[in-house]
């Protein structure tokens, strides 16, 4: 943890960034995001994880880190968004972050949409975006949908936008939820969300602006989609069968 001493009446916030092959977007990612975590300040993180990527992803980040001092650059062996999430998310943790936001690195998400997320952030439990008329392609709105429907099916929750990377939550939230997630999870950010949404935590869903891909190529391609979604009903399941246990 930084030795930094923070102002007691401010709240910090490391935002946390996964990143896999963005040699197209990370600049200007890093750039608009680093303004947030400058204008909130109190020790505030840009946390970027590189889950090793193949191209010039990670020697951009490097140069960066020399121009933007709230830049923290971690590199991992690759393992996929969630695993790299997870990372992020442990790295918030252990470092005792009073707030952490999650969002990616294909610049769909917008930086100035952030402020009322954080202006409503001791309202509750946690804010997850909710991406109303998303502009990502047809696929991933039935994607997301088919989702939806498995989830009521096996946790019995509604939920409006449970994997949007447009999520913000405090420390003491997600960490306890953080321990019930399986270790490696592809779906971290979703377990989350159901976790929190039946345990009847206030959890509010705020309507975000989300773009088409700003560059590069999607490295999760429909087959992958398939082969994560079938491994995570079974996942799924699982857990909901522990939970019952618990109940």
């Amino acid at each position: 943890m930084s030795n930094k001493k923070k102002n007691k009446n401010s709240d910090n916030l490391y935002i946390i960034i996964p990143t896999y092959n963005e040699e197209n977007n990370i600049k200007t990612v890093v750039k608009e995001w680093h303004e947030i975590v400058k204008k909130i300040g109190n020790d505030s993180k840009l946390v970027v994880i590189n889950d090793g990527s193949k191209d010039n992803t990670l020697n951009i980040l490097e140069l960066l880190k020399k121009r933007y001092e709230c830049l923290v650059v971690l590199n991992k062996e690759n393992g996929g968004h969630g695993d790299a999430v997870l990372y992020g998310y442990s790295y918030a943790i252990r470092n005792h972050a009073d707030y952490i936001f999650q969002t990616d690195s294909d610049g769909q998400t917008l930086p100035e949409e952030f402020e009322p997320f954080w202006d409503e952030r001791k309202k509750h439990d946690a804010i997850i975006g909710y991406r109303k008329g998303r502009r990502d392609g047809l696929y991933r709105i039935f994607v997301a949908k088919t989702l939806k429907l498995i989830l009521f099916l096996i946790f019995h929750c509604r939920i409006t936008d449970a994997n949007t990377p447009y999520r913000l939550m405090p420390y003491k939230k997600l960490k306890k939820y953080y321990q019930r997630i399986p270790k490696h999870f592809n779906l971290p950010n979703v377990l989350l969300t159901v976790l929190m949404v039946d345990a009847k935590e206030d959890v509010y869903f705020k309507t975000i602006t989300f773009l088409p891909r700003q560059g590069g190529i999607n490295s999760i391609n429909l087959k992958k989609i398939i082969k994560i979604g079938i491994q995570a009903v079974k996942d799924f399941r699982k857990i909901k069968k522990e939970m019952k246990k618990d109940e």
